[in-house]
């Protein structure tokens, strides 16, 4: 069963992107590399607790 998930920008905490993944499989945690509208450049988005 895929669940949502939300990703955070490191540099200013805003939530900017969802997703979806199988936890099941990928119990870690998920970090990429994402445009952040707000710092109007790409910064590491963290997957959160949401």
């Amino acid at each position: 069963m895929r669940e949502t998930i939300h990703f955070q920008c490191t540099e200013c905490n805003r939530i900017n992107y969802n997703s979806t993944k199988d936890k099941k499989q990928n119990p870690e945690r998920l970090e990429f590399k994402k445009f952040c509208a707000f710092c109007r450049k790409y910064t590491p988005h963290k997957e959160t607790k949401k």
